[in-house]
C-alpha cells in the first residue's frame, strides 16, 4: 500500500472516530440538557423531596410546632418540641448565611435577606422568649397573646415568601428558555465547529500528506535520474523538514556520486591512456626485440663462421708450424752440411763426387724450401690481416730458396772447374754457409712467428667460443625477452580494452554540461 493510500485510511479513521466522539457527544449533550431526561429527573427529585419536606428557609415547620408546643401539656413533650424548634432555627440561620453569599437579584434578595428574614427572626424570639415560658408556666391567656403574634409574624413572612417563590418561579422560566436556547444556538455553533474542525482536519491531513508524499515522488525522481546516469541535476530544497531532509541528503549523495564518478573517469581515462602509450611501447619493444633476436641469430652464424674459418687458420698455422720446424731441422743440417763442407773444402778436389752430392742435397734443399715457402704462402693469403706478416717471411724464404737455387746451379756448374777454384769455391762455400746461417735463423724466425699464430688462433678460437657462448645466450634472452613483450602487449591490450569498457560504462553518468533543475513541487 502507498503511503498517500496509508494516510487516506489514517484520515478516514480519524474523520470517523472525530464524527463518533461528535455524535456521543451530541447524546451526551442531549441528556445532560435543559429538559433533558437526566435534567428532568434531577428537577423532579428536587421537587419531590420540596414537596415532602419543608424548606428551611419557610418557616411552615416551625409553625406547626409553634402549634403543637401551645397545646401541650406535657412537659417532656413541651421540651421535644423546643429543642425541634432551636434545630429548626439553626437550619434557618445556616440557609440564610448560605444565600447571604449567593449573588442573588437585588428585588429577590431584599424580599428573602430582609422582608422574610425580618419576620421570622420574630417569630422565633416570640417563640423562645415568650411561647415556651408561657406554655411552662401554663398561662393560657399569654400563650393566646403570643399565639395571635406569632400568626402575624408567620403570615408577614408567608407574603415575603410568596413573593420570592414567584419571582425564584419566573426566574427558573427564564433561565430555562435561556438555557434552550443557548443549547440550541451553541449545539449549532458545536456542530459547525465540528464540521469545520473536521474539515480543516482533512484540508490539514491532505496538505501534511501532500507535504510528505511530494518530497517523496521527488526523492523517487531523483533516485531515477541518478539511475539513468544524470549527475550535474541540482535539487532544490525548500524547507528544513524531514522529507526536505531526505532531499539534502540525497543532494549530498549526487555531489558525492558526482565526484567518485568523476575521479574513477579521470582514472579510466588515465589508465586508458597510459595503457595505449604501454601498448605502442610494447609494440615497438616487440619490433626492436624481434630485430635484435634476428641481429643477434645473423651475428651468431656469422661467429660460427668465423670460428671455423679461424679453427681451420689455426690448423694450417699449427700445420705451417710443423713443416717450419722441419724445415728449421733440415736448415740445421744444412748448416751443419755446409760447416762440414767449409771443413772438408781442402778435400774438394778428391771428394768432387761428394760435392756434387752436396750439391744435390743443397739443391734439394732449396726446393723444398722453395715449396714450403710458397705453402706459408698461401697459408699467410688464407689468414689474412694476422697472416700478412707470415707471408713477408714466407716471400724472403722463397727468395732465399731460390737463391739457393741459383747458388746450387752455379755451384753445379763449376764443380767440374772446383779442382782449378778451390779458393773461389772455399769462398762460395763460406757464403754458402752465411747464407744457411741465415737461412736456419729465418726459419726460426719463422719457427717462433708460426708459434705466436698458432697460440693467437688459439686464444681467438676460445674467445671466439665464449662470444658465441655470449652470443647464445644473449639470442635465449632475447627470446625470452621477445615472449614477455608479447605478453606485455596483450596484457596491456586487455588492460586498454578493459579501461575502454570502464570508460565506456562510467560515460552513462553525464557530469558536466548545462545542471538541469530538479525543483521540489510546491506545497499547496
Amino acid at each position: 500500500m502507498k503511503l498517500s493510500a496509508r494516510l487516506a485510511v489514517l484520515i478516514a479513521i480519524f474523520a470517523i472516530g472525530f464524527v463518533l466522539s461528535g455524535g456521543w457527544a451530541f447524546k451526551t449533550l442531549d441528556t445532560l440538557k435543559v429538559n433533558g431526561p437526566i435534567y428532568e429527573r434531577i428537577v423532579q427529585g428536587k421537587d419531590l423531596i420540596a414537596d415532602i419536606l419543608p424548606p428551611p428557609e419557610y418557616i411552615i415547620e416551625s409553625y406547626l410546632l409553634v402549634l403543637q408546643l401551645s397545646r401541650a401539656d406535657d412537659a417532656g413533650r413541651q421540651q421535644a418540641l423546643a429543642e425541634r424548634i432551636r434545630s429548626l432555627k439553626r437550619q434557618f440561620d445556616e440557609r440564610h448565611d448560605f444565600w447571604q453569599k449567593q449573588a442573588l437579584e437585588p428585588e429577590m434578595g431584599r424580599l428573602l435577606l430582609d422582608d422574610a428574614y425580618r419576620p421570622a427572626q420574630e417569630f422565633y424570639r416570640l417563640a423562645f422568649d415568650e411561647l415556651v415560658q408561657a406554655v411552662r408556666s401554663g398561662d393560657a391567656g399569654k400563650v393566646a397573646g403570643t399565639m395571635q403574634r406569632l400568626d402575624a409574624a408567620y403570615e408577614t413572612h408567608r407574603a415575603a415568601i410568596d413573593k420570592v417563590v414567584v419571582l425564584a418561579t419566573k426566574r427558573v422560566e427564564t433561565d430555562e428558555g435561556a438555557a434552550r436556547t443557548l443549547i440550541g444556538r451553541d449545539t449549532a455553533l458545536l456542530l459547525g465547529i465540528m464540521v469545520l474542525a473536521m474539515v480543516a482536519a482533512v484540508v490539514m491531513a491532505l496538505l501534511v500528506a501532500r507535504s510528505i508524499t511530494a518530497p517523496l515522488r521527488h526523492a523517487v525522481k531523483v533516485a531515477r535520474v541518478v539511475a539513468s546516469g544524470v549527475l550535474n541535476s541540482r535539487i532544490r530544497v525548500r524547507y528544513p523538514d524531514e522529507p526536505d531532509q531526505l532531499l539534502h541528503a540525497l543532494q549530498e549523495m549526487n555531489g558525492s556520486l558526482q565526484r567518485i564518478v568523476g575521479e574513477v573517469r579521470s582514472g579510466a581515462d588515465t589508465i586508458a591512456t597510459a595503457t595505449n602509450e604501454i601498448a605502442r611501447g610494447n609494440d615497438d619493444l616487440s619490433v626492436r626485440t624481434e630485430r635484435q633476436a634476428s641481429a643477434l641469430q645473423q651475428t651468431a652464424a656469422a661467429m660460427e663462421q668465423l670460428t671455423s674459418t679461424v679453427r681451420q687458420n689455426s690448423d694450417s698455422a699449427r700445420q705451417a708450424n710443423q713443416l717450419v720446424q722441419t724445415a728449421a731441422q733440415v736448415a740445421q743440417r744444412g748448416g751443419q752440411a755446409v760447416s762440414e763442407v767449409v771443413q772438408t773444402m781442402q778435400s774438394i778436389n778428391t771428394s768432387s763426387k761428394k760435392v756434387v752430392e752436396i750439391i744435390s742435397v743443397i739443391d734439394g734443399i732449396a726446393f723444398q724450401t722453395n715449396i714450403l715457402a710458397l705453402n706459408a704462402a698461401v697459408e699467410a693469403a688464407r689468414a689474412g690481416e694476422q697472416g700478412r706478416g707470415f707471408a713477408v717471411v714466407a716471400s724472403e724464404v722463397r727468395n732465399l730458396a731460390q737463391r739457393s737455387a741459383g747458388a746450387a746451379k752455379e755451384i753445379k756448374a763449376l764443380i767440374n772447374d772446383s779442382v782449378q777454384q778451390v779458393e773461389a769455391g772455399s769462398t762460395l762455400v763460406a757464403r754458402a754457409g752465411s747464407t744457411m746461417d741465415e737461412v736456419v735463423q729465418s726459419v726460426e724466425r719463422i719457427t717462433g712467428i708460426m708459434a705466436e699464430i698458432s697460440a693467437a688462433s688459439a686464444e681467438q678460437i676460445s674467445g671466439l667460443e665464449q662470444i658465441n657462448t655470449a652470443i647464445t645466450e644473449m639470442d635465449s634472452t632475447t627470446q625470452q625477452n621477445a615472449a614477455l613483450v608479447e605478453e606485455a602487449a596483450a596484457a596491456a591490450s586487455s588492460l586498454r580494452t578493459e579501461a575502454h569498457k570502464q570508460a565506456q560504462i562510467v560515460g552513462v553518468f553525464q557530469l558536466d554540461g548545462p545542471a538541469s533543475q530538479l525543483a521540489l513541487p510546491q506545497a499547496a
